[in-house]
This record gives C-alpha cells, sequence and structure tokens, in this order.
C-alpha cells in the first residue's frame, strides 16, 4: 500500500510540473466521489485557465481535508484540452466513467458545452457551466443537463447595457449611441450578440460587431475600425491573450480605457497586470465576486491546504479572480452533492442522475453561504427544475493600476427582457432537436 501512495505521489508532483493529468487519489474507494476537470495548463489560454484550475482543485482539497461530504471523500482527476473542442470531447470520454462514474462536468469552454450537451441526456452527467456556456440552457425544461449557474452571457450583456445605461442618465440616453463588441470569434464571444441586438432594437443603440479571430494576438485592423469610427463604448468578450492585447492596442489608438467594458472572463489579473498603469480605469463584470483575498474560505484554503505544503500553485495567486472562479465552481458542484444526499442518503455515493437532483434544488441563502466562507463574495443561489442558472447578479470592478476594486453596486439581469429571448431560443432548440419540454408534474420523479 505505501509503495501505491508513493507511486500516487509521484504521479502527481509529475502532473504539476508537466501540466498532464493530476490522480491526486489513484483508486477510487467506495466512499469516493469522482469529480473529473477538463482544464488547459498549456496553449494560448493557459494564464487563465491556469489560476481557474488551481482554485478548482483547491477548493476539492480543502473539501478533504474538512471530512468529504458527509464522510465521502473527493477523488479527481484532471485531462488538458488546450481549450479546444475535440480534445475535450476526447477528455470527457477518457474520464466519464472512471472512478463509479463522473458526478458531473464542467468544461471551462463553450465550445466543448456545445458538444458535450448532445451527449449529457444520454449519459445522464449534468454539465455545469459556471458563468459560461449557452445562455438559453437556464430553460432547465429543455436543456435539462445543463446548469449555467450563477449567471449567462445573455445575463451579463444585459447588466452591462443596464450599467452604461445608468451612466449616462438613463436608457433613454442611449438612442444614437455606438457600442462595439469586439469579440472571440468563436461560440464564447458570439453569445452576447442576441441580447445587445435586442436592447439596441428597444433603446435606439448601434451595435458594432467586431470579431477577433484565435487566439487573438492580432488586432491592428480592429482598432483601426474603432478609431475610425469612434464607438462611445467598447464591450470586451475576450479571454486568454486577447484580452491584454486589446487593452494594449486601446492604449496605442488612444481609446480611453475607462469607456471599455469587459465581461467576466476578462477581467483577471492576467489581462491587465503586464499592462499595469496602462490598463488603468479598464472596468469589467464581476461574476459577483471579484478579488477576495480576505474571505474566511481564502484563510482556510491557506491554512488547511497550502499551509500543510498541498496547495496546487502558487500562493500569491490565491484569492485572485480566475482564482475564486474555479474555487466557486467547484463550490456549487460540492454543495449540490451535499444537496443530492439529502434525498438519497447522507454519506452516499451519488450518481450523476441523482447530481441533477442536487443542482435543481440548490438553495444556497446567505447564512449557507457564510457558513462555508463566502461572506461578501457572492448572493444566494436557489435554482429549480425550470431554473437552472438560479441567480442573476453582478457587479462591475475597475482597475486601478495595481489592483481590481468594485466600482458599482448590484445590478440584476432584467427577466423582462431575458426570460422570452431564453424561452424562444429553447423553444427552437427543442423543435429542432424533438425534445418534449419537461413539465413541473415530471420535475417532482
Amino acid at each position: 500500500m505505501k509503495q501505491i501512495r508513493k507511486l500516487a505521489i509521484a504521479a502527481s508532483l509529475a502532473a504539476a510540473l508537466t501540466g498532464g493529468l493530476t490522480v491526486p487519489q489513484a483508486f477510487a474507494q467506495a466512499k469516493e466521489q469522482f469529480f473529473p476537470i477538463l482544464v488547459y495548463r498549456t496553449g494560448a489560454y493557459a494564464p487563465n485557465g491556469v489560476p481557474w484550475a488551481n482554485g478548482f482543485i483547491d477548493y476539492l482539497k480543502l473539501t478533504n481535508a474538512k471530512g468529504g461530504i458527509n464522510g465521502i471523500k473527493l477523488a479527481f482527476e484532471e485531462c488538458e484540452t488546450g481549450y479546444a473542442t475535440d480534445r475535450g470531447v476526447e477528455c470527457y470520454e477518457r474520464l466519464k466513467g472512471k472512478h463509479g462514474g463522473a458526478t458531473a462536468v464542467q468544461p471551462l469552454s463553450t465550445g466543448i458545452t456545445f458538444a458535450l450537451t448532445e451527449k449529457a441526456p444520454g449519459d445522464k452527467i449534468p454539465v455545469i457551466t459556471a458563468g459560461y456556456g449557452r445562455s438559453e440552457s437556464q430553460n432547465g425544461a429543455v436543456f435539462g443537463w445543463n446548469f449555467p449557474l450563477i449567471g449567462t452571457y445573455w445575463m451579463g450583456a444585459d447588466v452591462l447595457v443596464q450599467h452604461i445605461a445608468k451612466k449616462e442618465g438613463g436608457f433613454d440616453k442611449l438612442k444614437g449611441k455606438k457600442i462595439a463588441l469586439v469579440y472571440h470569434d468563436s461560440p464564447y464571444g458570439k453569445e452576447p450578440i442576441a441580447l445587445l441586438q435586442e436592447r439596441a432594437k428597444m433603446h435606439g443603440f448601434d451595435v458594432q460587431l467586431l470579431p477577433v479571430a484565435h487566439p487573438g494576438v492580432e488586432q491592428k485592423a480592429t482598432w483601426l475600425q474603432i478609431r475610425q469610427n469612434k464607438p462611445d463604448y467598447v464591450f470586451l468578450w475576450g479571454w486568454g491573450v486577447m484580452n491584454s492585447t486589446s487593452i494594449k492596442e486601446a492604449q496605442a489608438t488612444g481609446y480611453p480605457r475607462e469607456k471599455m467594458y469587459g465581461v467576466w472572463w476578462s477581467g483577471a489579473e492576467p489581462d491587465v497586470k503586464d499592462v499595469g498603469e496602462g490598463a488603468k480605469g479598464y472596468n469589467a463584470l464581476a461574476m459577483q465576486h471579484g478579488a477576495e483575498p480576505n474571505a474566511k474560505v481564502i484563510k482556510d484554503v491557506l491554512g488547511m491546504v497550502h499551509g500543510k505544503g498541498q496547495g496546487t500553485g502558487p500562493k500569491e495567486e490565491v484569492g485572485q479572480v480566475l482564482y475564486m472562479r474555479g474555487l466557486i465552481s467547484a463550490m456549487l458542484q460540492v454543495e449540490g452533492v451535499r444537496k443530492a444526499q439529502e434525498r438519497y442518503g447522507k454519506g452516499k455515493h451519488i450518481t450523476g442522475e441523482q447530481m441533477r437532483w442536487g443542482l435543481e434544488n440548490l438553495n444556497l441563502d446567505q447564512k449557507t453561504l457564510d457558513a462555508l466562507g463566502f461572506a461578501g463574495v457572492m448572493r444566494p443561489v436557489q435554482t429549480s427544475c425550470l431554473d437552472h442558472m438560479g441567480s442573476a447578479w453582478a457587479r462591475v470592478h475597475t482597475w486601478d493600476g495595481k489592483k481590481w476594486s468594485f466600482s458599482s453596486d448590484w445590478y440584476q439581469g432584467d427577466e423582462k427582457v431575458l426570460r422570452p429571448m431564453v424561452m424562444l431560443a429553447s423553444g427552437k432548440y427543442a423543435d429542432e432537436k424533438k425534445i418534449k419540454p419537461r413539465t413541473p408534474e415530471d420535475c417532482k420523479k
């Protein structure tokens, strides 16, 4: 047994150095719950993908250090996708049946999400997309296995429009304004277009669509258009090196950074640290949280994981924006298991199908979040069979040249705008795929 443990530890250390598979626990025991982890520690998006993965894994380690989920320990294994859809699908297929079966999967890519959406119903494995994925998958009646928990891109784009309307003095003041959307030319980057076009029809502003090819390092033509068209605002839907490149190009062309607003995947330390003072004034959505170095959960991680020499990445990144996002993503999955155990038995292994019930019945009220160490970090989350998002809140934070600080109050996505769009798009999907939407009665089964 000692030899097996030594081999497992050696494998984990090798993986940390090479960015390959991580198998913290080599063999699933009867009292383990398996969390496959799709990551990208290599390639153009690695600077952003790595801290997310480290935060996700550290929370699983923290959960195990606290005794697991009612005694059930978490087994987990990484697979490198490089942010490529085909590799993501390969990783999913490789991991989904291991250690008694995947509890859920978090693709960390909208492209991979689209592919796994087709596989999840047959495999009965929930697909958690916290703050990304398909916006219409909020409708659990049609997308029974997708969970865009705590935010979709339509919700995020709606909050940005609300924010600039407030700055301008009301929605009526948006008439005649120009908003340029600089977006990653992928399913991810295209997600906000429908919402922005809908809001443009409502309020009379103009949306200029400026796609940027992968990986986003060549943007000179894009910013030449911006200099010529002089939009009132630029919304940035980028990822990885594309984000810092956009900010540098804005600086070079003289576009005011305070008129730039990124989505929550364009508003973390890797996006601005190399630009420093040149990024001062740049804004981005915060997916509820920002950098949270003083949160109790971070103190727990530092004490119970990093303090024991078991941290997944560098100690200095703990509590930064993307690290927090990975941490929160893991927490949502852990709490889905905990909720499922309430129905199917505390201390019992949870299947993917049982996990779906747990995720559809999340009720993370403020008291629960506080107890988990997330006081002041995020707002309550309550899902249902028909609402797979569970929370529609966001804030704006701004880079002051050295750190991110919140610069707005809370906003909530406007359901009067969002709900009709969700129902229309999910209805079309149901028709195309010949899906019979679930009813409230179906949800009780």
